[in-house]
């Protein structure tokens, strides 16, 4: 009698094509990344484009490590952007520093991270692992930001997303005199109204240089509040439906929530945490979001936040608990991974319309605002 065959033999057989001379990025993932972390890689491509892309989910993107700096803001998150495959931010206020250079027109260069660091500091290069840079960099970009909040429209209380909006106004404008073409991040978002968000703005040189001018008596400050309860309420808008097209609240199924974290820290939490804010601290019926695609190197066994697994995030109400199979981490550097998932990405899926969220701010509040209202945690 035949032996029965195990169910745990049903994968596909490993038997893939040679790789060959000229073969499309898409291609070699899907046919050539089998196993281990390759195959993880493959996943979250897949995850990414055949589920978070669909029309009515909502894809937020949390942005740890210096990624714009190499160069990952013009590679890969402004195309993702420009897809309408990316619809609101949490991002390090370094990684939108750095982008800023590249929209002022100032030069960052490839080096050796085995150089000599007290022989750069005398050379007044700056080095950020193998990135080098002039000090004069930081210097013209402090400049920049300090003249901008010196302006009337900023003297005032504002959410960090409102402020970002602000500054990619200028350095889009900027970009517009120097002949730059789409080479920041903060410029793309405000050209598509991407929301962007910073969890820590006092962590950075950005929140350096604000700090500096609140000595000279400079009126702008961040209020985290808003900046909690504006991203719990565009979750919110997403999972009731409210921003897959307007004027469609009432959609019997609602909408989708998907989390893209490059890398964890602050603002891997601060995404994660609008549905711990929803449910445990609104008292809003809610279950979590639905997509889950993690790109990191920290290890879950240490207790960091940064490594903490999707499973763990079920029990903070953080990840709807049926919905654990379309959860991905993949443990590979985010230069690695990024361009590789974008590039499969905008291969294998057409252009999204762009949800242009940040225009839809205060209609979000109002949703947050009527449903608390029935909560009985009030």
């Amino acid at each position: 009698m035949a032996k029965k065959k195990s169910r745990y033999l049903s994968g596909k057989r490993i038997d893939p094509r040679p790789i060959e001379a000229n073969i499309t990025v898409a291609d070699l993932v899907d046919d050539a990344f089998i196993a281990y972390n390759g195959a993880r890689l493959r996943e979250a491509s897949q995850l990414f484009t055949q589920k978070m892309l669909e029309p009515d989910t909502t894809v937020g993107m949390s942005l740890t490590g210096a990624l714009t700096p190499a160069g990952l803001g013009i590679s890969a998150l402004i195309p993702l952007i420009e897809a309408g495959f990316v619809d609101w931010i949490i991002s390090t206020g370094a990684n939108l520093y750095h982008d800023a250079h590249f929209g002022i027109g100032l030069d960052l260069h490839q080096g050796s991270a085995t150089l000599s660091d007290i022989v750069l500091r005398e050379e007044e290069v700056v080095r950020i692992y193998d990135i080098f840079f002039d000090y004069s960099v930081l210097l013209d970009t402090d400049e920049f930001f300090r003249r901008l909040i010196e302006g009337d429209e900023f003297q005032r209380t504002m959410s960090t997303a409102e402020f970002h909006h602000l500054c990619g106004k200028y350095v889009r404008e900027r970009e517009n005199k120097l002949g730059i073409k789409k080479k920041s991040l903060l410029a793309a978002a405000f050209e598509y109204s991407v929301p962007i968000y910073t969890s820590s703005p006092g962590d950075s040189s950005i929140g350096m240089n604000v700090a500096a001018k609140a000595l000279q008596g400079n009126k702008l400050a961040f209020d985290p509040s808003l900046d909690v309860n504006e991203t719990a309420a565009i979750v919110l808008a997403a999972k009731r439906g409210a921003i897959h097209g307007k004027g469609d609240k009432g959609r019997k199924h609602g909408g989708k929530s998907a989390v893209f974290i490059l890398g964890g820290g602050s603002p891997k939490n601060f995404m994660l945490q609008t549905e711990p804010q929803i449910q445990e601290v609104l008292g809003i019926d809610e279950r979590g979001h639905d997509y889950f695609l993690q790109i990191t190197d920290a290890r879950p066994d240490t207790g960091g936040l940064s490594g903490a697994s999707p499973s763990e995030a079920v029990s903070w109400g953080k990840i709807d608990p049926e919905r654990l199979p379309d959860a991905v981490v993949c443990y590979v550097d985010s230069t690695v991974a990024l361009p590789i998932i974008t590039a499969y990405a905008l291969t294998r899926h057409e252009p999204r319309e762009p949800k242009r969220l940040y225009e839809r701010r205060d209609e979000f509040m109002e949703l947050l605002l009527s449903e608390y209202q029935k909560s009985k945690r009030r």
